[in-house]
């Protein structure tokens, strides 16, 4: 049986090269059956977070299991130059933050970078809105074509002063901050991420601030908050947070990611022979997406050990081999697996019957065009799939073969694909390979090691 890495059964040996734009490529093989069991790294929204509110909490905050990704660790950075002392113990996901209070935080000398994060650069625009100075906020390439204007325009209802340089709505952004009062604010798309960048503004302002959205998104803010001390509550799809309430240091222990978990449930679950364990991992109802689709294309998995940690529900997740069957995605479901779409599209390829996913425009404004990527990628590789204005229709169970991958420098695509070369025929070329250290450092190693 073929390895999962080609032309090798040593990690160490992997084959790593240049294609002719210089991109970094790694190619895999036709995989054999997964068995063991395994940890994901800590969960990205509740590390970003995590060092957030922390940071504007009175006190020494100590955090455990921390993502140690670029995109946490572009947090860490721009908290820094806000002057927010934080200690990183390398490589033990250990993280102790001396929180300046909500009125502590001081003005960067240099533009805060907030590297290939959306979350970062969202989240602490609503922090830095009510700051009595001001701050310039940018990103990488992919950050500077994000929308910014869903963030831009509650910022501003709230008093906000907030300029896109390039006079685009996106970053690089220079924030001048103001006085804030609360709004009550109805949002188009569900995302957390919009909710938490009002929230947290709210924490400043001169009323009550609510969020109002057409379905529940994740939740990780709302949790923490909470947790941390401020008076916030949730009434429907309306988050309702009252200002005034101090933040005061607490321990947290960073669950592990159900978005790093979901690519190790389709491998599992699509290689026959399979049988895994994953974990400590966080089963957040606004965030359990992926297993309520894969339980759903008659995915064998069970769920163990299940409890609470800092108010977040956590579980081990027993996943084994099983025949899928297609299934139709959409509506509320999709903002509790937004993420997830990319690696739930290569378990439909492998599917039996039809899988048709629905009201996920928001994949194309992703570190890539998640729609279109996953299309031309899987017909690349001999899929029978269509993109729709937001979605894909997914005829699976159509034999897969190797083929060139771009990854476009979304780590989502290179490991959804990394799951997709297990099954598919031949040799397949991911490009761009390293950048799952975004969130998911150690990837290829624990795909390794369970095969």
């Amino acid at each position: 049986m073929p390895s999962l890495y080609s032309k090798t059964k040593d990690m160490a040996s992997m084959k790593k090269n240049k294609n002719r734009q210089g991109e970094i490529t790694m190619n895999l093989h036709t995989g054999r059956k997964l068995k063991g069991t395994i940890t994901v790294p800590g969960d990205k929204s509740i590390s970003h977070r995590s060092v957030m509110f922390a940071s504007l909490a009175e006190g020494v905050s100590e955090i455990t299991n921390f993502l140690e990704g670029a995109d946490c660790l572009s947090t860490i950075d721009c908290f820094r130059k806000l002057g927010v002392d934080i200690r990183v113990e390398a490589d033990m996901g250990r993280v102790f933050i001396h929180g300046k209070g909500l009125y502590g935080l001081s003005a960067s000398s240099s533009t805060l970078d907030a590297g290939n994060s959306g979350t970062t650069t969202r989240l602490i625009s609503g922090i830095l809105a009510p700051q009595p100075f001001s701050t310039r906020l940018t990103g990488d390439d992919s950050i500077q074509r994000r929308p910014m204007r869903r963030i831009i325009e509650p910022l501003t209802k709230m008093g906000a002063h907030m300029i896109s340089e390039k006079n685009n709505d996106c970053a690089p952004l220079t924030i001048h901050g103001r006085s804030l009062h609360g709004i009550h604010y109805r949002t188009e798309v569900a995302s957390a991420q919009v909710k938490s960048a009002i929230l947290l503004a709210g924490l400043y302002a001169d009323g009550i601030t609510k969020v109002t959205e057409p379905y529940v998104s994740r939740n990780h803010s709302e949790i923490m908050l909470r947790l941390f001390g401020a008076d916030i509550h949730t009434e429907g799809t309306t988050a309702v947070l009252t200002p005034g309430s101090t933040l005061t240091a607490r321990k947290i222990h960073v669950p592990g990611d159900i978005s790093s978990a979901a690519y190790f449930i389709a491998a599992a679950s699509i290689v026959p022979g399979s049988e895994i364990l994953i974990r400590n991992v966080g089963i957040n109802p606004t965030r359990d997406g992926i297993l309520k689709v894969a339980q759903s294309m008659g995915a064998n998995i069970t769920i163990e050990n299940v409890h609470t940690e800092n108010g977040e529900a956590c579980a081990d997740i027993f996943v084994r081999s099983a025949s899928l069957h297609g299934t139709q995605i959409g509506g509320s479901l999709i903002p509790t697996l937004i993420d997830e779409l990319p690696v739930i599209a290569i378990m439909a390829a492998f599917a039996e019957g039809t899988t048709v996913i629905t009201d996920a425009a928001e994949l194309k404004v992703k570190e890539s065009n998640r729609i279109d990527v996953m299309v031309k990628n899987l017909q690349a590789m001999g899929c029978d799939i269509e993109a729709t204005d937001d979605g894909m229709i997914i005829h699976g169970g159509k034999p897969l073969h190797g083929a060139c991958i771009p990854s476009h420098g979304d780590h989502r695509i290179a490991m959804s694909f990394a799951v997709a070369s297990m099954m598919a025929e031949g040799e397949t070329e991911i490009l761009d390979r390293e950048c799952v250290n975004i969130s998911y450092p150690g990837f290829y190693a624990d795909l390794k090691r369970l095969c």
